[in-house]
């Protein structure tokens, strides 16, 4: 009777819906296997143990054994089933995670993109003025602090006694002691954020220290560490150091000008983060290199720091990384469509205009194509320039004139290749036709120059792709059909005098590029010199590094890079040792003097006649010892000095352009005494932050 209640079972559970899923069909196999075992009818095999035969309980034994191992195997190949029908099994649960954490970052999915608000505030800020503020409200803002220069009348009438400590020092004095704070940071990034924090606490010691180590300190304030700083900015930030100018509150532009707290500023550096240095799109992290591009203007020029302002304009971005970062600090959102972004910009140069008329306006680091649109957009309009166009154009050009001078090689025989079309490329190459023209070739002559290189080969009208309109007038039309596509093939086919990187790609001037630079110039005749300038920044951007390009020509290159490289000493030829000196083609040289002499002369735009006289005047600013080491930039030491001989040139530009407004009786007055009444009115209105003597130092 027990096999058909067993049977029953079997067949019970077979037809349940849940029996089919697998634990259930492993326990009804058992259970049909178990309906064939020999079971007694009779109770007392239930309920009494009781004797068996040798015989019948090795059969049991057997037929036991047997029904394990197979209900083990249909187990184990139903666990195989589950495996192989597991609906999650070709699921990505990463992406999917992935996925969520980005649309929990996206804080502006599902809102309307097209209706913007005014901000609407209920009242002006009210600042307190310097004349009326003491104690720590003298010691907490960064424009009135002295720290220790204070004297002890100051400390009396500013309510200061007991606040610092008891003694005073000179800007020189605390200068030494925050090198030594500097040198024990262990890296460039550590050492920024030090200044940083000093910029925040006291303005005047800040840049004293910056001007009197100017070799030392460049590179942590600017390039190459400003580069680090930019990717990094999101996770590094503090505290606000800009305007930060969403495009979501873009009917508000003129509010947020006027929340600036230092009255009238008077030059101002822009970027949308579009394209910063060689690194891409950082978005609003590119605020770095607007901050760090003003430092130098007040460190090499002297603008006052109170007339500086940072600005950043935020449109998205479309770099990955920062879209799923949790603390970047822009818009997570792609970047609107170029003609949004101009639009956004036209309203930005609007109210620029409208709050601050004299203010002059730097576009640093946009995007090739808005680069040029932009700058051919506002240049007649606006107090405007391009430092990545036009800086950059008027630096390299500066060092071209003083490295032709050197070379050897006639200026009918120079050829340039350039290895970089972007905006930099391309501006760089339009200045140094500008400086042909002006010496009798006409431009057709002077173009016919330029061979210009990106990443598709030598750029050629008949290339067969879709050349950006600011690559089109340097393209060739003499190649008669052939294309071609290596830097190398391209110095073999022009043999240049010259190479130029503006390429933001480590490595790509290679040895035998290099050798190939050296040998055309030497089929020129003896004596001939190669130029050779790699200008990407920052150094992981290099095209080759000062070692290499020597090393490379043995020991005869004119040199220039973008970051900074250190002279060293090696064997010449004749087994003697020779020191070689690098020379560093930074903006900083053009653009700070360019701007001080923009708003001195309170020009109504930047010409270009104004900035081909920036890269002249550069040009002119080496001193003997400079010429004799055969360097073609002063040495970064002089770069003041150099910033105001820029100024005063780019001065008289101004008036000879006819957009100096400033009055008539002042340019009688320097044109009848000269350079001498014009270099004093500029160096009496430039800031140099100063204290009492060293020698008056003492304890209180």
């Amino acid at each position: 009777m027990s096999r058909p209640r067993f049977s029953a079972l079997a067949n019970a559970l077979a037809n349940n819906p849940l029996a089919r899923r697998p634990s259930f069909l492993s326990r009804a196999s058992t259970l049909q296997m178990a309906s064939s075992y020999p079971i007694s009818t009779d109770t007392s095999d239930v309920a009494t143990p009781r004797s068996a035969s040798p015989s019948s309980i090795g059969s049991r034994a057997s037929a036991r054994s047997a029904s394990q191992t197979s209900a083990s195997r249909q187990s184990s190949s139903a666990s195989q089933r589950l495996t192989d029908r597991n609906p999650m099994g070709a699921v990505d649960i990463s992406a999917i995670q992935e996925a969520m954490k980005m649309t929990a970052l996206d804080q502006h999915r599902g809102y309307a993109q097209d209706r913007f608000a005014e901000v609407k505030q209920d009242h002006p800020t009210e600042y307190l003025a310097e004349s009326a503020a003491s104690g720590y409200q003298i010691i907490r803002e960064p424009n009135w602090n002295k720290g220790l220069s204070f004297t002890p009348e100051e400390r009396v009438a500013k309510n200061l006694t007991g606040l610092l400590p008891h003694t005073m020092e000179s800007l020189e004095t605390q200068s030494i002691r925050a090198m030594k704070m500097i040198q024990t940071r262990q890296t460039s990034i550590d050492k920024y954020l030090y200044l940083s924090n000093l910029k925040a606490q006291n303005i005047d010691l800040f840049y004293r220290l910056l001007m009197d180590n100017i070799r030392e300190l460049m590179p942590l304030v600017y390039t190459p560490t400003i580069g680090d700083v930019c990717l990094q900015y999101s996770t590094l930030y503090t505290r606000p150091e800009a305007l930060y100018i969403s495009i979501k509150q873009r009917r508000s532009i003129k509010t947020m000008l006027r929340n600036w707290p230092c009255t009238n500023p008077e030059i101002c550096v822009v970027t949308d983060g579009s394209r910063i240095l060689g690194l891409g799109d950082l978005g609003v992290n590119g605020v770095g290199i607007s901050i760090g591009k003003l430092s130098l203007y007040t460190a090499a020029a002297g603008i006052n720091p109170e007339k500086t302002l940072p600005i950043v304009l935020d449109t998205g971005t479309d770099n990955e990384t920062n879209l799923k970062d949790p603390l970047y600090l822009g818009l997570r959102q792609k970047r609107v469509p170029k003609a949004v972004q101009q639009d956004f910009m036209d309203e930005f140069m609007d109210a620029v205009k409208e709050v601050y008329p004299n203010m002059v306006v730097q576009f640093e680091d946009f995007e090739s194509e808005k680069a040029f649109n932009y700058l051919d957009r506002y240049r007649n309009t606006h107090r405007c320039f391009n430092d990545d166009v036009q800086g950059t154009g008027a630096v390299v050009l500066g060092g071209y004139i003083g490295a032709v001078n050197l070379s050897g090689v006639p200026l009918e025989d120079q050829r340039l290749v350039f290895m970089g079309a972007g905006s930099a490329g391309v501006g760089v190459a339009k200045q140094i036709v500008e400086y042909y023209t002006k010496r009798g070739l006409s431009e057709s002559e002077a173009r016919d120059r330029f061979w210009l290189v990106d990443t598709k080969g030598l750029v050629t009208q008949d290339r067969g792709d879709h050349l950006a309109e600011h690559k089109q007038y340097f393209a060739r039309t003499d190649n008669r059909g052939q294309q071609y596509r290596t830097l190398e093939e391209v110095i073999e086919y022009v043999r240049p005098s010259a190479l130029v990187g503006l390429a933001a790609t480590y490595g790509v001037f290679t040895e035998p590029c290099i050798r190939a630079l050296k040998a055309s110039v030497d089929r020129g005749g003896p004596n001939r010199r190669p130029i050779l300038f790699p200008l990407s920044n920052p150094f992981t951007k290099a095209e080759c590094t000062f070692e290499q390009a020597v090393e490379w020509t043995d020991g005869s290159v004119i040199f220039a890079s973008g970051s900074p490289f250190s002279s060293f000493t090696a064997q010449g030829p004749n087994g003697s040792e020779v020191t070689y000196h690098p020379n560093q083609g930074n903006n900083v040289y053009v653009f700070p003097g360019l701007g001080l002499g923009a708003i001195l002369s309170k020009a109504t735009r930047v010409t270009d006649e104004m900035v081909y006289t920036s890269a002249s005047a550069l040009a002119n600013c080496l001193n003997a010892d400079e010429i004799a080491k055969g360097l073609i930039y002063p040495r970064i030491e002089r770069v003041r000095e150099a910033s105001v001989i820029i100024a005063r040139e780019v001065m008289k530009a101004a008036r000879r352009e006819g957009v100096s407004t400033l009055p008539e009786e002042l340019w009688n007055e320097w044109e009848e005494w000269g350079d001498v009444a014009l270099t004093s009115y500029i160096r009496q209105r430039v800031y140099d932050p100063s204290s009492f003597n060293d020698n008056n130092s003492s304890r209180l």
